[in-house]
């Protein structure tokens, strides 16, 4: 083996992962198969490959099948699996709302979720008269700056709140950007009591926003459904006059993912 420094096992370490990926991979396609089978795909020796699937029996991820030497899939993919199947279920439920929401608006629709300090767009419905081509799926948003994370922060407990804005400070992303910890208090209160929540300009100049709050089966705000555009267009006064449109779209995606009180969508007293 000989080569021990950090760079060396850093290389091997990322070499074994890639290859538990590869067997992972393989068992997904094939449904079962043997060492011999894993040693072929893997091309290494047939111990390399008893090693490597011995190791992911032990963690759960894969086990041996009746027939002596196969392996299939294991259980505890499950249990990986769990920690993004509400965020599949959500991309999957809203996708088709964005899409009506999309052409009934004209303009850009997105569905985000909070990730640590960040809002996250999971899909995005570009509308007939959307301008250029911007794609926000997968970008990492300041909460402070975009409708979503607005929405997504107003529901969120007083100190939870606070440390994701202590992990996110505000900074001037543009002119707009609210940047005092009391004006963006004020604009989340509001947000809270008429449902949905608004930039003008504050994540880039030109660019106008609204969201209002997606639910889970529970009741929890999980989500926020946004719609976007240029400010000479979607203008602060049309902005809210589509307001309830929006709003009624996040209420049927809520009623998707199991939600049954569809009255209202803002949070407790």
């Amino acid at each position: 083996m000989g080569n021990h420094s950090a760079d060396g096992a850093t290389a091997g370490g990322v070499q074994s992962v890639d290859r538990a990926v590869t067997v992972l991979e393989t068992l997904a396609l094939r449904g079962e198969a043997g060492v011999s089978e894993i040693a072929v795909v893997l091309d290494v020796h047939k111990s390399t490959a008893f090693r490597l699937l011995g190791a992911l029996e032990g963690r759960g991820l894969v086990e041996q099948t009746g027939e002596r030497g196969k392996y299939r899939l294991a259980f505890g993919l499950v249990r990986l699996a769990g920690a993004v199947t509400g965020r599949l279920d959500l991309a999957q439920q809203g996708l088709p709302v964005c899409e009506r929401l999309a052409e009934e608006l004209g303009e850009t629709v997105n569905l985000a979720v909070l990730q640590e300090r960040y809002a996250v767009n999971l899909c995005q419905v570009r509308g007939p008269g959307a301008v250029g081509a911007h794609n926000w799926v997968g970008q990492l948003t300041p909460p402070y700056a975009t409708s979503s994370g607005k929405v997504l922060l107003a529901h969120l407990a007083r100190r939870e709140r606070a440390a994701v804005l202590e992990a996110a400070p505000l900074e001037p992303l543009t002119p707009h950007t609210l940047t005092s910890p009391a004006a963006l208090e004020r604009d989340l209160a509001q947000a809270l009591g008429r449902g949905y929540a608004v930039t003008l300009e504050e994540l880039e100049v030109g660019l106008h926003a609204m969201a209002a709050p997606v639910r889970s089966h529970t009741g929890e705000v999980v989500a926020a459904l946004s719609a976007s555009g240029p400010a000479y267009r979607f203008t602060e006064e049309r902005l809210h006059m589509l307001a309830p449109v929006l709003m009624a779209g996040a209420a049927e995606i809520s009623r998707r993912m199991g939600y049954a009180d569809d009255v209202t969508l803002r949070a407790p007293a």
